[in-house]
């Protein structure tokens, strides 16, 4: 299974409702066969710009990391599912990559 990285914005809440929230996501992922390796806690933090979502209008937002193995054809389900989350701001999920590249900074050696 590849892994991946979900970048979460969850709304302004109070830390009950924030922990809520996260659980909600982090089963839905274990659920859906995902094995999750990490949660961090980027903390609150102004968005970019402000964004409305699920007709509220946010302008500040909790930021979370969530690495995880799944299988590829989960991934985009996993997306709509919480794109439908009231709680969520923004969810990306990024592939990371099994191996760090091997790469000569200088060019290649004679």
């Amino acid at each position: 299974m590849p892994r991946y990285e979900l970048a979460l914005i969850l709304k302004t809440m109070q830390r009950p409702e924030t922990a809520a929230a996260l659980r909600r996501t982090v089963e839905t992922l274990m659920e859906r066969g995902a094995v999750v390796r990490s949660l961090e806690n980027l903390g609150q933090r102004l968005l970019p710009y402000k964004i409305t979502k699920h007709n509220e209008r946010h302008s500040t937002g909790a930021y979370f990391l969530v690495d995880f193995y799944a299988a590829p054809d989960i991934v985009s389900g996993l997306l709509n599912h919480l794109h439908r989350d009231v709680d969520v701001v923004r969810p990306t999920v990024l592939k990371k990559d099994t191996q760090l590249p091997s790469s000569n900074c200088c060019g290649p050696q004679q």
